[in-house]
């Protein structure tokens, strides 16, 4: 099956055997499981996944490769494709039971479709393969360049490896940057509750985009609160007030979240 890539949809579609044999068997999948695949494209990833799992369904934005996949799998009753945008469709109800997220992500909205698919209720896991320089960002620890908004907000309801690069050479046409493939685990409880992960993630990007001044500075800028105010909070939540936003631990990013969800709820 042949298809021009299209720069519009940002695809880059992945040829390496190898590398597609490594991402359907990352995504850990049996007989019995559901997986959902993200940008099937031509479908080499649909047939590695398919020999490993009961049912795979295809979501393509590009209306083209979904008729071309539907044709190819008509006979097949373990294959659904699907033509639609992943940012709207309810994965839950296609999968209609517990279900697996696996996919070549198109690098320009990596993060939106990360969030997108750890949205209650979440995928069982989800293998994604990322421009390496994400995939740092969303594994990374405190402390490091690479550590900020993303890497705290999907770390707090959820367990980031990366598992193996895959170079430029292994799609066509081959993109202009390296790709990681990465395994994302939802933690079996969240550090964040369901209903503060809202607020959290606004707290997480707004403290971050202060990210050279110290926390003190911080709270103080995102909540208008007095010193001693924002000195007592950070204490409360073992932060000390002297360090930046990079240095805080995502435990600790959360202790301050839910001190302000209190301070908040009290005025």
């Amino acid at each position: 099956m042949r298809a021009p890539a299209r720069k519009r949809f940002g695809q880059h579609f992945l040829s390496d055997p190898r590398i597609l044999a490594r991402i359907a068997d990352a995504a850990l999948l049996g007989p019995g499981d559901t997986v959902i695949e993200i940008g099937p494209g031509l479908g080499t990833l649909t047939d590695a996944l398919r020999s490993r799992a009961g049912r795979v369904i295809g979501i393509d934005v590009d209306r083209d490769l979904a008729a071309m996949l539907r044709a190819r799998y008509r006979d097949d009753p373990h294959v659904s494709i699907v033509e639609g945008d992943v940012l709207k469709a309810d994965l839950a109800a296609l999968a209609d039971g517990p279900f697996t997220l696996v996919g070549n992500i198109p690098y320009y909205i990596t993060t939106p479709i990360v969030f997108r698919a750890l949205e209650a209720p979440r995928a069982r896991l989800a293998v994604f393969l990322v421009q390496r320089e994400v995939a740092e960002r969303m594994s990374a620890s405190p402390n490091s360049k690479t550590y900020g908004a993303l890497s705290v907000n999907l770390q707090a309801i959820a367990r980031v490896e990366i598992l193996f690069p895959v170079s430029a050479g292994a799609f066509r046409p081959p993109p202009t940057v390296e790709s990681a493939v990465v395994r994302i685990t939802p933690r079996d409880v969240p550090l964040v509750p369901p209903e503060m992960e809202r607020q959290f993630q606004r707290f997480v990007r707004a403290a971050f985009g202060l990210r050279r001044k110290q926390m003190r500075r911080v709270v103080r800028t995102i909540t208008g609160a007095s010193t001693p105010e924002v000195e007592a909070m950070l204490e409360r939540a073992e932060v000390s007030p002297d360090v930046r936003p990079e240095a805080v631990s995502v435990e600790g990013m959360v202790a301050m979240a839910r001190e302000l969800g209190e301070v908040r709820g009290k005025r």
